[in-house]
């Protein structure tokens, strides 16, 4: 099983809403669900805790968050890039 392959990681998409924690930055992320009752799409929010090594994302930025091991007690993904810097 030396060949053996990795997963598929999560990936996701949202605006950084706090970068005040050092090398950890907030990200919203946004998804769209069907109400099952109504079936009108409602829009549902989640905040994950990610690690920025460098420190380079701020409030404001759109980035590109995947999956990783626990890093903390609340982190458990890591920013990959940042897609739009904030105006």
């Amino acid at each position: 099983m030396a060949d053996s392959v990795r997963g598929e990681r999560k990936v996701r998409v949202g605006t950084v809403i706090s970068d005040k924690m050092n090398k950890t930055v907030v990200v919203a992320v946004e998804r769209q669900v069907s109400h099952p009752l109504y079936g009108k799409q409602v829009v549902r929010t989640k905040k994950y805790h990610a690690h920025d090594e460098e420190n380079q994302a701020h409030a404001g930025d759109i980035v590109r968050i995947m999956e990783t091991r626990p890093l903390s007690k609340t982190k458990r993904w890591r920013v990959v890039e940042i897609v739009q810097r904030a105006k």
